[in-house]
């Protein structure tokens, strides 16, 4: 049974390690070379920042006590990152806090327009949340992604 429950300090550590474990197939290099700001980024301090800051909503799904997925919303706006363990992939859980994240950002004042940088494996995965294309394919930072958005009345999921 998933829980899906508030990121703590003391959780910054497994996210970090979760990420990282699933972030290979987004650099442009197998050994991270490029991504020495994308790996800062998901680096456990980095990770604490997040949880620990105002702008950020920071949600785990856990199955039991392994930590399944992550979830964090940025601004009420941005889906910044939505990562589920590979074990756990194709059983809901990334839908499940997607609309965790979606539900609180509306009633908190959102104006149902929501942005994400998706990695290209997960392009699928986002358009059947809903999300459109809204960009071209960018390289930065030693990965790939497309931006992409949701908008209310306009898409599904």
């Amino acid at each position: 049974m998933m829980q899906v429950r508030s990121a703590t300090a003391a959780d910054a550590k497994r996210i970090s390690s979760l990420i990282r474990n699933l972030s290979g197939s987004l650099m442009h290099s197998p050994n991270g070379e490029g991504a020495e700001l994308f790996l800062a980024s998901v680096s456990e301090p980095a990770i604490g920042q997040c949880i620990a800051a105002e702008n950020f909503l920071y949600l785990i799904a856990e199955v039991g006590s392994e930590l399944a997925g992550v979830a964090a919303l940025r601004d009420k706006r941005h889906l910044y990152h939505l990562f589920v363990a590979q074990a756990h992939q194709r059983k809901g859980i990334g839908r499940g806090l997607w609309l965790t994240v979606k539900a609180f950002a509306l009633a908190a004042g959102n104006d149902g327009h929501f942005t994400v940088n998706s990695s290209l494996n997960a392009v699928l995965v986002y358009t059947r949340f809903g999300f459109a294309p809204s960009g071209a394919k960018v390289e930065k930072n030693g990965v790939t992604f497309l931006p992409m958005q949701w908008v209310a009345g306009t898409t599904a999921g």
